[in-house]
């Protein structure tokens, strides 16, 4: 609850207690007095209560910024390790393979040859 809010509900008050006291006394001056100052108090009371609510709304924008911000920041390390990780295995597989290939290189040069042959025969125009 903030100042706006608490003399709101004073002026509110005051003007309920000029209108009654007008009314009492028979008067119309007093009335339209306590009247005005009656809105006037509801006026300023929701103008302290939307303040309110703003400052609110901005705090949990505010954490939920950072949190967002921090997530980003996990996500990201995340990803970075992940990404090392998959390096470091491709790299293992191919030295593997290149290995592989090396050890049995009439086996390599048949299937590159024929899977060569098997592109050129795809691509050609005359099929």
């Amino acid at each position: 609850m903030n100042r706006d809010q608490i003399e709101g509900g004073l002026r509110n008050l005051k003007g309920r207690g000029r209108t009654a006291l007008g009314a009492v006394k028979g008067r119309a001056r007093p009335q339209v007095e306590g009247a005005y100052e009656q809105v006037a108090g509801v006026a300023q009371a929701a103008y302290g209560r939307t303040r309110d609510r703003a400052e609110h709304l901005y705090e949990d924008g505010y954490r939920l910024t950072d949190e967002a911000a921090s997530r980003g920041h996990r996500l990201h390390q995340e990803a970075r390790t992940r990404g090392r990780h998959l390096r470091d295995e491709a790299n293992r597989r191919s030295r593997e393979l290149a290995i592989r290939a090396d050890e049995n290189r009439g086996t390599t040069l048949a299937l590159v040859a024929a899977t060569a042959f098997g592109l050129g025969w795809l691509f050609s125009r005359r099929r």
